[in-house]
C-alpha cells in the first residue's frame, strides 16, 4: 500500500511556467512510486509582494479585511497553473482554493491562526484518483471572509492538512538543499543536516533561521508529523525533521542562526520598582509588537535602563509607545539601535555539557566582538552584536563549535 505524502511549494519553486512544470514532474515521479499526492502551493515568485505595493499604492494603510482578499489572489493562479500542468500529463488534478475546502481560521486579517480542517472533500478526491492542489497562506473566517497567515503562511498550510490527513509525510520544498548548520550565503562552510529534531528546529525558526516558518514547526511538533525540507532545484534527501532519537553520541550544538532585521530600543532612568517591566512592556504588547530580547540593568541610584529587541518594521510604533511611558514614569531618554544583529547557537547537547556558553563568548572575543544583549534557553544562547560584525561571529563560532565536521553515527 502506498504512503500519503503532502508537498508544499514555495514561490521560488513556482516562479514561472518552466517551474510550474518540474513541479508536475516531481509530483507524477511520485505517483508513479505508487503514492497519493496533495499539493499546497504559494503564489508565483513575488507575486504577492507586488500585489502588497500595489495595496499600499492605494493606502499606506489598508483595511486588513480587503488586503486579506487581495493578496490572496496570487495562490489561486499557481493551483489553476499547476492542475493544468498535471492534467497534460493524464494526472487528475484538481485546484481548490482553502475558501472552497473550509480551512476555517480566526479573524485576524493578515496573520491569522488555523483553527480547523475539514478534510472529508481531499479524502474523497484522493479516494478517487485525484490530485488536490490546494492554496497556501489562506484560509476562511467564522463570517466567511478570506483570512491570510502571515508570511510563510503557505507552510503551516501544509503542514495543518498533513496532520489532519493523517499524512505519512509532509515535504516542503523550497530554494535551498536543505536546513543547513547555519546559512550558506552567511559562512561558506556551511553543512547540510541530515535531520534534525523538532526542538531544534523551533529555536532554529525562533531565532531566524527562515526556511521553515516558526508556526508550521509549532503544529508539526505538536502533533508529531515528519517533515522533510528538499530542493525543487536539486535532486537530494534533504533535512528529515521529527522527534529527537536516542543518539548516544549528539553534537553540542547543531546550528547556527542570524538575524539582522530587529531593532534594539532603550528606556533610560525609569524608576526600579516592582512592576516597572510590566508598565514598559504591556503597551507593547497591546499592539501585538513582539518582543525578543529583553535586558534590565542593575539598579543605580532607585533608576534603571531597561532594553529589548522588536522587528524592525515595529521599531517606529515601538519608539512612539516607549516615549508615552517614559514621560508616565517619569523616566528619561528613549534610544533606538537599528544596526544590531542577532545570532544563536541551537543544540540538543548542551544539556549534557558544561561551558558551553563560556566556549561561545571566547571565540566572539577573540575575533574581537563585542556583546551587547544574552539571552539563553535550555538548548539555545543568543547574543546581540553590531550589524556589521554578524558574518564574522557566524563564522567563528561555526569554526569553533567543528561545525563543518560530520558527526560519526
Amino acid at each position: 500500500m502506498g504512503r500519503l505524502i503532502v508537498k508544499k511549494f514555495g514561490g521560488t519553486s513556482v516562479a514561472d511556467s518552466v517551474r510550474i512544470e518540474a513541479v508536475a514532474d516531481n509530483v507524477e515521479a511520485e505517483i508513479r512510486k505508487g503514492n497519493k499526492v496533495t499539493v499546497v502551493l504559494s503564489a508565483m515568485g513575488k507575486s504577492t509582494d507586488a500585489l502588497i505595493e500595489l495595496a499600499k499604492e492605494i493606502n499606506p494603510e489598508p483595511d486588513l479585511r480587503e488586503y486579506d482578499a487581495l493578496v490572496s489572489t496570487g495562490e489561486q493562479i499557481s493551483v489553476a497553473l499547476l492542475a493544468m500542468a498535471l492534467l497534460k500529463r493524464g494526472i487528475k488534478g484538481k485546484s481548490y482554493t482553502a475558501y472552497q475546502l473550509g480551512i476555517k481560521t480566526n479573524s485576524s486579517h493578515s496573520r491569522a491562526r488555523i483553527l480547523d480542517v475539514e478534510v472529508s472533500k481531499i479524502t474523497s478526491e484522493l479516494n478517487d484518483g485525484v490530485v488536490p492542489v490546494i492554496t497556501g497562506f489562506q484560509g476562511m473566517n467564522e463570517s466567511g471572509d478570506i483570512t491570510t497567515l502571515g508570511r510563510g503562511g503557505s507552510d503551516t498550510t501544509g503542514v495543518a492538512l498533513a496532520v489532519a490527513l493523517k499524512a505519512d509525510e509532509c515535504q516542503i520544498y523550497t530554494d535551498v538543499d536543505g536546513v543547513f548548520t547555519t546559512d550558506p550565503r552567511v559562512c561558506s562552510k556551511a553543512r547540510l543536516l541530515k535531520e534534525v529534531s523538532f526542538e531544534e528546529m523551533l529555536e532554529l525558526s525562533s531565532s531566524g533561521a527562515k526556511v521553515l516558518q516558526l508556526r508550521a514547526v509549532e503544529y508539526a511538533s505538536k502533533f508529531k508529523l515528519p517533515l522533510r525540507v528538499l530542493s525543487s532545484f536539486n535532486e537530494g534527501e534533504g533535512t528529515l525533521v521529527q522527534e529527537e532519537k536516542n543518539i548516544m553520541e549528539r553534537p553540542i550544538v547543531s546550528g547556527i542562526s542570524s538575524i539582522d532585521t530587529e531593532a534594539k530600543l532603550t528606556i533610560r532612568g525609569v524608576p526600579d520598582v516592582p512592576g516597572v517591566a510590566a508598565k514598559i512592556l504591556s503597551p507593547i504588547s497591546d499592539q501585538e509588537i513582539e518582543v525578543d530580547v529583553i535586558v534590565q540593568n542593575i539598579s543605580a541610584d532607585n533608576n534603571t535602563d531597561f532594553t529589548f529587541t522588536v522587528d524592525k518594521a515595529d521599531a517606529k510604533r515601538a519608539e512612539d509607545i516607549l516615549r508615552e511611558v517614559s514621560e508616565s514614569l517619569g523616566g528619561g531618554l528613549v534610544e533606538v539601535d537599528d544596526n544590531i544583529a542577532k545570532i544563536s547557537i541551537v543544540g540538543r547537547g548542551m544539556r549534557a555539557h558544561a561551558g558551553v556558553a563560556s566556549k561561545m563568548f571566547q571565540a566572539l572575543a577573540k575575533s574581537e566582538i563585542n556583546i551587547s544583549m544574552i539571552t539563553t534557553s535550555e538548548i539555545k544562547i543568543s547574543v546581540v552584536i553590531e550589524k556589521s560584525e554578524m558574518s564574522k561571529a557566524v563564522t567563528a563560532l561555526h569554526e569553533a563549535f567543528d561545525l563543518d565536521k560530520e558527526l560519526d553515527t
